[in-house]
């Protein structure tokens, strides 16, 4: 214990200079909240598990051309993975680790032949690897591996025999699953002949387990440090595949043919087809599982939309109500109209009566599961000619198609309005929304303006703008623009929640919660409001109020979020553009957000100094983008603290490899120095 505390020191000074530097200002979402340990899907179970990993390279009875580069750091990666959460789920005290001059005879045979034996159960699982040497005695022709003090000229004396492994592994030790990996026969240290009695006699050790070697009958087993940094080809795919690269299904398991698979295709196609693994594929279980990955989980899809209920109001009798183009009824002062079974999301609202300028359309919101109230005021009388109000109808009803075809074809109708009664206000915004949904930015910015230059109190033409110039990041303009929306109406809630996440880019934290608090009052029900507010308490070190937010925005918004396709930026849509340089069209909103508030919830527990909820929350961020290096990087601070706290081997072996993650995805990071780092302070602790 004393020692693991003392070798740790170095990974925690490293630790220490990130907690001081400025957090990433990362935007991720997630899904519901749960944070006890994640099992492994379909009812399977991870076994108690024992594991021997033996690695030889420098012997000390062979020459020096007899010498293997990287033998010793193979068994050091197999070992990390084995016992890292997110791998093998080993526990440390559960694998015994032989490299270099300790990888004696003796030794082999009391971990081989006492402890295994002693400690595996009927029930558990139990897995034997070795990188070295493989030899032929030249009396009896029988295969042997070559511990460190092996005498080549007394191999069936010194050397660990092929036999008895087969006998240990196969009668002695029980288990229900057994795993033996070899990579030896490397470079031609011995001869082809002699190779082939070696792979066939591990090979044919015992049909009741999975056995896997690096290469055929008369092939070489290839190393160099262009795996990795250093590794044998063949023990490089295999710890690849336990990180979850061979998991073809992506149910988070490994199992024993996807791992063979993935490495005999793997080992052929890099060695361009001089080695290939072998696999005994006997009466092992395929199902067998090797490895458990709970950051690759899949997060499902999104749930299906839980309808939501308008209860229209109108200050006059007789009004007609259009919900998306299409008449819904009439209602009359006094007397509410109920609209049950909504899709959740954005729709066009209209209300007609006959001499009256309408009401609309205007977007408003269906919540899930929710009633909400929306009034429809009818006072102007009717000014708009027949000329002008034809096309726009037309527009309208293709814009609520919500494709680019009808979107092309709407900008046309608008343009026909417009030309009709150039001071159609309304025109003028829908031909901004259609224009900005085709990406003609420029194009939008001019419609927009042209709306609010004929009504300055034009509120909605005003929100939308500004979530328009908020998504193209033009966040100084969109403060303008929403500031003047908030001074002309304090409780236009739309305004006030994208002012939120406006003065939350700039950093001005204090005003975004206050700005969220106010949106919230008065529109509880806008589920992105209360991740707004999260973000800004987190970013302002107000943790536990964050959690509560970000928990309260996973809760609203469990519903297909997508809006049937419709590319609203300025309340769903443009979120996913934040730091991303993308449009919603071309990513899924529902899983964006929800990886994002997992993020939120990882970070600020992490704060907390309460890693085990952090894990679990970094875990579920990651299953819905993989590929996101800052998220990588805290679960690996992360573990990085749990393993400092619990003296524990296996926590270590987790946060480097997700240190290692973020040099994959992006080696130019600020971070990745942190990263590189860590992993060689971590190496120096594992070893």
């Amino acid at each position: 214990m004393r020692r693991l505390l003392i070798c740790t020191l170095s990974v925690l000074s490293l630790l220490a200079q990130q907690s001081q530097k400025k957090e990433r200002d990362l935007k991720f979402e997630k899904d519901p909240v749960v944070t006890e340990p994640v099992k492994p899907p379909d009812g399977k179970t991870i076994p108690r598990s024992y594991a021997l990993v033996v690695g030889v390279g420098d012997y000390k009875n062979l020459p020096a051309a007899a010498k293997l580069a990287f033998a010793e750091r193979d068994a050091e990666a197999i070992y990390s993975i084995l016992i890292s959460p997110e791998g093998g789920n080993f526990r440390a005290e559960n694998v015994r680790k032989l490299t270099g001059a300790k990888a004696t005879l003796a030794n082999m045979k009391k971990e081989l032949e006492t402890w295994l034996p002693g400690a595996a159960k009927p029930d558990d699982r139990v897995l034997v690897y070795f990188a070295g040497h493989g030899f032929v005695d030249p009396k009896s022709g029988k295969a042997f591996l070559a511990p460190y003090d092996l005498d080549p000229n007394n191999i069936a004396s010194t050397g660990y025999s092929m036999d008895q492994l087969g006998k240990v592994i196969g009668s002695s030790v029980q288990a229900k699953w057994k795993v033996l990996l070899t990579d030896s026969c490397h470079s031609g240290a011995i001869t082809p002949e002699q190779g082939e009695i070696v792979n066939k006699s591990l090979l044919d050790l015992n049909r009741s387990m999975f056995s896997m070697t690096a290469s055929r009958a008369r092939e070489r087993s290839f190393e160099s440090k262009d795996w990795g940094g250093g590794h044998g080809i063949f023990t490089y795919y295999v710890v690849r595949g336990m990180e979850g690269y061979a998991d073809e299904n992506k149910d988070s398991i490994v199992t024993a043919d996807e791992l063979a698979e993935y490495v005999r295709r793997n080992v052929r196609e890099a060695s361009k087809g001089q080695q290939n693994p072998t696999v005994d594929k006997g009466n092992f279980d395929p199902q067998m599982l090797l490895a458990f990955l709970p950051s690759r989980l899949s997060p499902g899809e999104a749930p299906a939309p839980k309808f939501g209920t308008w209860i229209i109001e109108a200050n006059m009798d007789n009004v007609e109500v259009f919900v998306d183009g299409a008449t819904k009824g009439v209602v009359s002062k006094g007397s509410p109209l109920r609209l049950p079974g909504l899709p959740p999301g954005l729709h066009t609202v209209k209300g007609v009566r006959m001499g009256y300028e309408p009401d609309g359309p205007r977007e408003e919101t269906v919540y899930p599961g929710q009633d909400s109230t929306i009034s429809i005021k009818i006072s102007i009388p009717r000014r708009r000619t027949k000329a002008a109000l034809e096309p726009f109808e037309k527009g309208i009803d293709l814009y609520n198609k919500g494709n680019k075809e009808a979107y092309t074809k709407a900008v046309g109708e608008f343009r026909a309005a417009i030309a009709a009664d150039s001071k159609f206000s309304q025109a003028w915004l829908y031909l901004a929304r259609v224009q900005r949904d085709l990406f003609q930015v420029e194009e939008s910015e001019k419609s927009f303006r042209k709306a609010i230059e004929i009504d300055p109190d034009y509120l909605e033409a005003r929100a939308n703008f500004g979530g328009m110039l908020l998504d193209n990041g033009n966040v100084d303009e969109s403060i303008r623009q929403l500031n003047a929306a908030v001074q002309r109406d304090p409780k236009h809630a739309l305004s006030l929640s994208l002012l939120a996440q406006a003065l939350r880019m700039k950093e001005l934290y204090r005003d975004s919660i206050e700005s969220a608090r106010k949106a919230i009052e008065l529109n509880p029900k806008n589920a992105e409001t209360h991740f707004w507010l999260a973000e800004s308490l987190r970013l302002s070190a107000k943790y536990a109020e964050g959690v509560n937010e970000y928990q309260q925005y996973l809760q609203m918004s469990d519903f297909d979020s997508k809006l049937a396709g419709k590319m609203n930026y300025y309340v769903l849509g443009y979120l996913a553009g934040i730091g991303r340089k993308k449009r919603a069209a071309q990513r899924d909103v529902w899983s964006d957000m929800r990886s994002l508030a997992y993020f939120g919830l990882c970070d600020c527990e992490r704060k907390r100094e309460r890693y085990d909820e952090a894990i679990a929350y970094c875990q579920r961020s990651l299953r819905y983008d993989s590929q996101e290096p800052y998220v990588h990087y805290v679960l690996a601070l992360s573990y990085a603290r749990r393993a400092q706290k619990l003296q524990s081997v296996e926590q270590f072996a987790a946060a480097r490899s997700h240190f290692q993650k973020v040099l994959d995805i992006n080696p130019d990071l600020a971070e990745a120095d942190f990263a590189r780092k860590n992993i060689a302070s971590i190496d120096a602790a594992l070893r």
